[in-house]
């Protein structure tokens, strides 16, 4: 397991996302200006890295990965494929589960063609950023059971970075204690112990659109901030 805090466990509400990742970002101060990615799951988890990477001076970008959903429990990830078309497979699910071999190729090549579509636009604003050895921080603005998060952290790992910190604003408690496992170091604001979904936690929780996304991309890609070494 790796570093875990949990700065608290009441259930006060954030005015929005963009408070969440200021707030967050006061978590990461030491790591102003140093060789930092913020990536954010989209959609809404682009406006929490925004400000963290605002707030601590380094690049930002996206996790444009999609998790493989197990057949018959779409909720539960049997693994993921990354941006570069990299696989992780959770051999213990697919194990249990008795998950053959074309079932999951039929579903990487589904969730394969989303991430061309999306990649497709989203590299003409903002080029893929290097994450090797590389210090990555991955955000969302909550998580409840967990399973994107649990397949972005999967596919970044899969970068070989320095070190793989997950920022989240809140999340259910057992939630955030499972995916302490999946990397180096975990901070979540707040894990209420009453948790039934992500948007009771915000005053504002709007839908947040590719065109957001974008323009996020593109403003910060635009500040100078690109690289930090």
């Amino acid at each position: 397991m790796g570093k875990l805090r949990i700065i608290s466990y009441n259930n006060e509400i954030f005015e929005d996302r963009r408070e969440a990742g200021r707030l967050l970002a006061a978590e990461f101060g030491s790591y102003r200006g140093q060789n930092v990615v913020v990536l954010g799951i989209p959609r809404g988890g682009m406006v929490v890295a925004d400000e963290i990477a605002k707030e601590l001076n380094v690049e930002l970008d996206i996790v444009i990965s999609r998790k493989l959903r197990t057949p018959g429990q779409e909720e539960l990830a049997m693994g993921s494929v990354a941006e570069n078309g990299k696989v992780f497979l959770n051999e213990n699910i697919i194990r249990e589960l008795g998950i053959d071999e074309a079932s999951i190729k039929r579903e990487k090549e589904v969730q394969l063609v989303e991430i061309a579509r999306r990649s497709a636009v989203i590299r003409k604003v903002k080029a893929k950023a290097d994450i090797k050895n590389r210090i990555a921080i991955v955000t969302d603005d909550g998580v409840a059971t967990g399973a994107t998060t649990q397949a972005a952290l999967w596919a970044v790992r899969q970068e070989k970075p320095l070190k793989l910190i997950a920022a989240i604003p809140v999340g259910a408690e057992d939630t955030i204690r499972r995916l302490a496992d999946e990397v180096d170091e975990i901070v979540c604001l707040r894990a209420p112990s009453f948790f039934s979904a992500v948007g009771q936690f915000y005053r504002f929780f709007g839908q947040v659109d590719d065109t957001e996304v974008l323009q996020i991309l593109a403003e910060r890609h635009n500040s100078g901030v690109v690289s930090s070494s």
